[in-house]
Order: C-alpha cells, then sequence, then structure tokens
C-alpha cells in the first residue's frame, strides 16, 4: 500500500508583502576573500616587467619561445627548457580599431588593441595596445617598439608597458 501525500496549495507572495517586509527575507552580503597566484611563468613575466624586460620560455626540441611563457611547450607537449630575455620590440599579427571604450561608452579618440610577435618568438604574441600612430597607417606585419612606464611607475603588471608605437625605420 503506497503513502498518500497530501497535496499542499501555497499562498502566492504579493510583491506588497515582500516591501513591507512581512514575508521573510534575508539579505546576505558575502565577505567573499580570496588570493590568486600566477604562477611560476606569468609570475615571472610580470617580476621581469617591471624591471623592464620581457621574457618568454623556450623549448629545445622544437625551437619555440613562448610570450607570455609557459612552463610546458604547446607544440610538443614538454616542459619548456629556459628563460630568454628578448627585445621589446615586435610585428602586428593582427589589430582592431575601436571606438568604443571598455565600459562600451563611445570614444573619438580609437584604442588599437593589437597582437604583438615580440621579436624572438615564435606562434601567437600577446595582446596590447599600439599608440602613437595615426589609426589609418597601422597594418599587418607593422614594427613596432614598447614605450615603458618610468621605473618608479611600475608595478609588474602588463601595463608597466603603456603601450607600442611604431618602430623607427
Amino acid at each position: 500500500m503506497g503513502v498518500r501525500i497530501k497535496e499542499f496549495r501555497g499562498t502566492s507572495l504579493r510583491e506588497e508583502d515582500i516591501r513591507q517586509g512581512r514575508v521573510l527575507s534575508v539579505s546576505y552580503r558575502p565577505k567573499a576573500q580570496y588570493l590568486w597566484s600566477a604562477g611560476v611563468a606569468i609570475g615571472r613575466y610580470l617580476a621581469e616587467l617591471k624591471n623592464g624586460r620581457i621574457v618568454g620560455r623556450q623549448c629545445d626540441k622544437c625551437g619555440r619561445t613562448a610570450v607570455p611563457p609557459r612552463m610546458f611547450c604547446e607544440w610538443c607537449f614538454r616542459p619548456n627548457d629556459r628563460w630568454i630575455i628578448l627585445k621589446d620590440s615586435g610585428m602586428v599579427n593582427t589589430f582592431s580599431v575601436s571606438y568604443i571604450a571598455a565600459d562600451a561608452t563611445r570614444i573619438t579618440e580609437p584604442l588599437i588593441p593589437a597582437v604583438i610577435q615580440i621579436d624572438g618568438t615564435t606562434g601567437a604574441g600577446m595582446l596590447h595596445l599600439i599608440g602613437q600612430v595615426d589609426p589609418k597607417k597601422v597594418e599587418f606585419g607593422m614594427r613596432v617598439q614598447a614605450i615603458w612606464k618610468p621605473p618608479q611607475e611600475r608595478t609588474g603588471s602588463i601595463l608597466d608597458i603603456k603601450y607600442f608605437k611604431p618602430a623607427e625605420r
């Protein structure tokens, strides 16, 4: 013989009851705290940026040098072998000219985000801004040079490089 469960019909809530506090409600503001580790590769990368240097990791098997650095080669699937100090110049792989800021507001001076292949690296590149250039003159393959913040203003962030500007020919 089965157990009969009595069907209950609830009382629907009215918005007025909620506003006037006649219904149990809980307000909770979590005190969420967390720590995030950049890890070995990105930790060193950021520390070197603070010192005005760009570093990558190199694989002896295939010769790939990656920036931002990775501890494992994405081509050979093995640990990378060494740290390499790189030039702060490179080439524009791809770019966009944006008249919309990060907060979705329209801007009159465009942002030009680009993927820059740092000299001495293989494959992908680092995402950064291009500055000191007419947006109509930016092109694929354009040579660029990093413009750094003054040493006393650096914090160990990708923003220690203000932007990349066209390299002098």
